[in-house]
């Protein structure tokens, strides 16, 4: 990745025959995210976005690289009044090669749709692939930052968080999962075009309250305990090992609590052993709203990081439209997110604090009640800044 390197050929000026409520949108994207597949699960940001972009009237070209083995071909999704057609690539075994031919694919597909604007997301290649491929067909483009992408293993390459930055910078509307995210962007990157924050949000039709006795008979979790637990990456990046710890300070005086988790292992922080411990492994989307019912209270580990500090974990939209009392490190949006309710904030990677907020949460369960926008507001302002980056 070369921040430096020379601007491609543009094609000649594209006719903008489309209307501002009728983009054509060129969309970038990994193929998978937290496990899911984009395409085939219709699973959250990197769907939601072109989609719901899709339903408010606009064409929608999604070309997606697969780093792993994944079906390649065309998919096109019912997303009326517009439309929405996405294509996949896989990257192969040999990296330059597989982006090469992933590049040329899809600059090829973009030629014959023809978009108005590009945007890019997902992480540091598709915001460069973005710049890219918007010069050479002559139009503007925007990049959309779901997390702090120099927070990611492929920052560790040489020139990868130049070349993120040289990204930033040509974009006309960058958007960022959360406000923390959008001042270091504004601050740090050297951008001059309007920086959104659109948190991800959730499913409500999905993501409800739920009978809990019902909930957890279908887990197979006891019916009578107090159950603490989380979902998602069980790993130590992300601070599992803070709730293994405060489980393990309570277990002794709390002989009726027990811990539950869902979601990929990390051998370097395998949860605590035991008949209380209960460890279900990863679960479809539709399971762990299920999970959340079943919780006593839910617990949203984050540190202190560069990745933690400009998050917004996905889960805390997901956990409290369940109605479940939430804790989380106070740490970057969660600060802000509940900062009214002091007893769901505990101090990052102390399991003392983290323990005592259990225990208070247990003694007098206090769920949290904030306003949760939906997919459809947050593409809503999304297509504003991308029609404000279009010429004229």
């Amino acid at each position: 990745m070369n921040a430096g390197a020379s601007k491609p050929e543009a094609d000649p000026p594209p006719i903008y025959s489309h209307h501002r409520d009728c983009m054509r949108i060129l969309f970038l994207s990994k193929r998978r995210y937290m496990g899911k597949d984009v395409i085939v699960d219709r699973y959250a940001r990197m769907y939601e976005f072109p989609f719901q972009l899709a339903r408010r009237g606009h064409e929608i070209l999604a070309c997606c690289l697969s780093y792993g083995a994944a079906e390649e071909g065309r998919w096109a999704h019912q997303a009326s009044p517009g439309t929405l057609e996405w294509r996949s690539w896989n990257l192969g075994r040999v990296v330059l090669p597989g982006l090469a031919r992933f590049r040329r694919e899809t600059l090829a597909a973009a030629r014959a749709f023809r978009p108005d604007i590009v945007l890019g997301g997902s992480d540091i290649p598709h915001c460069v692939l973005a710049r890219h491929l918007a010069a050479c067909l002559g139009v503007p483009y925007a990049i959309d930052l779901y997390d702090n992408f120099e927070s990611y293993g492929q920052a560790r390459l040489p020139g990868a968080v130049a070349a993120l930055r040289w990204a930033a910078r040509g974009a006309g509307h960058i958007s960022c999962v959360s406000a923390p995210l959008s001042d270091y962007v504004l601050g740090s990157y050297g951008v001059t075009c309007p920086v959104t924050t659109l948190e991800s949000t959730v499913d409500r039709d999905l993501f409800r309250p739920a009978d809990r006795a019902a909930c957890r008979k279908r887990l197979g979790l006891p019916s009578g305990a107090q159950l603490i637990g989380t979902a998602g990456a069980l790993s130590a990046e992300k601070g599992i090992s803070v709730l293994y710890d405060a489980f393990g300070l309570l277990a002794r005086d709390h002989p009726e609590l027990h811990l539950v988790v869902a979601g990929p292992p990390d051998p370097r922080t395998p949860p605590p052993r035991g008949s209380r411990v209960h460890v279900l492994g990863s679960l479809p989307h539709a399971e762990v709203a299920t999970l959340f019912n079943a919780l006593d209270v839910a617990v949203i580990c984050i540190r202190d990081t560069p990745f933690g500090r400009y998050s917004f974990p996905q889960k805390a939209y997901e956990m409290i439209a369940c109605g479940v009392p939430v804790i989380a490190a106070d740490i970057g949006a969660m600060s802000t997110l509940l900062h009214a309710f002091p007893g769901a904030l505990y101090r990052a990677d102390d399991a003392s604090d983290l323990a005592e907020k259990l225990a208070g949460q247990l003694r007098r369960p206090a769920p949290v009640t904030v306003p949760i926008r939906n997919w459809e507001e947050l593409a809503a302002q999304l297509e504003q800044g991308l029609q404000q980056a279009l010429p004229g």
